[in-house]
């Protein structure tokens, strides 16, 4: 009797460490530990699973994905860019899942179709004007900027960055290859400057009278407005927001989301974290603190960014940018875009 009770409680403290084993996540994040932190805390508040959290740039982690093979110890990598996302699935460092909560919470053109990833928060990646110089009235499409009266007035980052390409890449999607080539040909014979720094920098050289228009992520533009540094909130404040296309395909948009890892030890806790972060919840959180548009149609933008008023998003499945990226970068390089 007395060594069934034992067997009985050997067991039942077998089953206490492997729960406690289990109750853990493994996170790989290109986000800032700052703009994550928060809602991993209320994940683990709420559900008792402990989140282990590595930030790193994303070509970084990827790599680092790659190298570790089986014996990675990340369960889950949030990225930023479908195009990003598309390389992690291409590396075979992702796999497949499915879920009705992300299915029902994440639109289709937002997330893999195949369900290697799914979308958490989305951005714009409009025009912006220098008020009182450029008449918007003047501005059109994204392929409008090629036109010879905007020569000398754009500024935009490098060809090497991933937000760029992406943008280039839907030009593919929508227009073909021809067309994208002859748009880019011109357009970089438009740029006001050699591409330098970052979207903050092409909002800050527009504003400084170094060019009229600039081409940045909508949530660099909510961070100068209500940052605290001086400096960029001026420039911020100098400029206006032009939603391109509005007649045809939409202003371009791109996420950043989160695909569990092929070798992921905790797929099922992985999982729980994505639909977490799915969530009207944490997208409502996320909206407010990064200045994103929720990619949930049910949860509205924060009170900065319905300022700047309703557009019409490119449809396309975001998928489509990490396949179109090898040639849009062959694009720009042709183009002469440095």
């Amino acid at each position: 009797m007395q060594l069934s009770k034992l067997f009985i409680s050997s067991i039942a403290l077998l089953s206490i460490s492997v729960n406690a084993l289990a109750s853990e996540v493994n996170l790989y994040s290109a986000r800032k530990e700052a703009l994550i932190k928060p809602a991993l805390k209320n994940f683990t508040k709420q559900t008792g699973i402990k989140v282990n959290l590595v930030t790193g740039k994303a070509d970084a982690l990827l790599k680092r994905l790659e190298s570790e093979g089986k014996n990675t110890p990340a369960d889950l990598f949030i990225t930023t860019d479908a195009g990003r996302l598309y390389r992690a699935k291409t590396a075979n460092v992702l796999q497949t899942v499915s879920s009705d909560k992300l299915n029902a919470a994440i639109p289709a053109n937002y997330r893999d179709p195949e369900g290697f990833w799914y979308g958490l928060s989305l951005r714009a990646r409009p025009i912006f004007y220098v008020k009182g110089v450029v008449d918007p009235k003047t501005l059109s499409t994204y392929e409008d900027l090629a036109k010879d009266n905007f020569k000398g007035k754009i500024c935009i980052r490098s060809s090497s960055n991933i937000y760029n390409q992406s943008l280039v890449a839907s030009m593919i999607e929508a227009v073909g290859v021809e067309k994208t080539q002859q748009w880019a040909n011109k357009f970089v014979q438009n740029l006001a400057r050699k591409p330098k720094g970052g979207d903050r920098d092409q909002i800050k050289g527009a504003a400084a009278g170094q060019c009229d228009l600039a081409i940045a992520n909508t949530y660099y533009f909510g961070k100068m407005l209500a940052g605290k540094k001086a400096a960029q909130k001026k420039a911020a404040m100098a400029m206006n927001i032009f939603w391109p296309n509005q007649g045809d395909r939409g202003t371009h948009v791109n996420i950043s989301g989160a695909g569990v890892t092929k070798y992921a030890k905790n797929k099922d806790n992985a999982i729980r974290l994505i639909e977490f972060l799915s969530s009207k919840e944490s997208q409502r959180w996320y909206a407010d603190i990064n200045f994103e548009y929720p990619v949930r149609t049910d949860v509205a933008p924060s009170k900065l960014l319905a300022q700047w008023g309703e557009f019409k998003a490119d449809s396309i499945n975001l998928d489509v940018l990490g396949k179109n990226n090898a040639e849009a970068v062959r694009i720009m390089d042709r183009a002469g875009w440095k």
